[in-house]
């Protein structure tokens, strides 16, 4: 008993050496990768109305965006937004933590899922999308590849004619694997366990319609208020409603958000595990602008 339990505590010793320098290797790289993740030392990627607030101007003139919305933004003012003890401080160490430990626990599926990637549609296994930030800046969001090499990128799966996902895109897509990547942004800083998710670059009419419950100041994250409410099932505007309570919980009070991003990660586990509102190709106001624009 005292030679197995000699030996126990040598492999648990040897486990708390490798992952403390696996975490400290894993914090340097963060910080070296995260200014070429926001675009930093590129000016003209960087988002005109970050850190303003706006609203969204139709404009048939305008090419049909993301959202299948014709129109653009317009700058009616300033953001002036300070995170609180619990976003800045608290919130952040967890996402350090729950990130780090799930780049470790997941580490075999994410093996799995780059070898049937391969396999299934030969090409980069991992794939990156310009998204939008906290107060409207732009990242660089990663996702297990689940469509085709030849699918355009800067286009929501809903507004692809022909859909462009592989067969193994259909797995991890519907499991919400294809998601798991985004871990390493949450470690370096990009986005965190709870929030809203990033729109794309190009959703200007969601980002306008977030501006008006001050959801857009929160940083983005793996799931949130409108992924366990319905999901893709929502419309933009009700999604942006879920998003700014999200919001207004979190800068209530430490207490609030705490117990609403404890909420949120628990009713995520169970919407995961049950798929509950992934629809492919899209519903509600998004559909039916879609379809207008195609009969047209």
């Amino acid at each position: 008993m005292r030679i197995l339990n000699s030996k126990l505590k040598k492999i648990l010793s040897v486990a708390g050496v490798v992952t403390g320098v696996a975490f400290v290797v894993m914090r340097c790289i963060a910080k070296k990768k995260y200014p070429d993740s926001v675009y930093r030392n590129e000016p003209a990627e960087r988002n005109p109305v970050e850190n303003k607030k706006v609203e969204f101007v139709e404009d048939k003139n305008d090419p049909m965006n993301a959202d299948g919305k014709r129109g653009h933004l317009k700058v009616v003012g300033t953001e002036n937004y300070s995170p609180t003890f619990y976003e800045k401080y608290i919130k952040r160490l967890i996402d350090i933590v729950l990130s780090f430990a799930g780049l470790i626990v997941f580490s075999p599926i994410y093996a799995v899922t780059a070898l049937a990637i391969k396999i299934d549609d030969p090409g980069p296994v991992i794939f990156k999308q310009k998204r939008v930030a906290q107060n409207k800046g732009y990242f660089q969001l990663v996702k297990f590849r689940s469509m085709s090499v030849n699918t355009p990128q800067n286009v929501p799966t809903h507004m692809l004619k022909n859909g462009g996902i592989t067969k193994v895109g259909a797995v991890i897509r519907r499991t919400s694997i294809d998601e798991l990547p985004q871990l390493w942004n949450i470690f370096m800083g990009n986005m965190s366990i709870i929030g809203p998710r990033p729109a794309l670059w190009n959703q200007d009419y969601l980002t306008a319609e977030r501006d008006k419950y001050g959801a857009n100041n929160v940083k983005p994250g793996l799931t949130g208020l409108a992924q366990i409410s319905g999901r893709d099932e929502l419309e933009i505007e009700q999604k942006a409603k879920l998003d700014g309570a999200y919001a207004d919980a979190l800068r209530a009070s430490s207490l609030s958000g705490l117990l609403m991003d404890t909420k949120l990660f628990l009713g995520s586990i169970s919407c995961v595990l049950h798929s509950n509102g992934v629809v492919e190709g899209g519903t509600g106001a998004i559909a039916r602008e879609i379809e207008k624009a195609e009969v047209q």
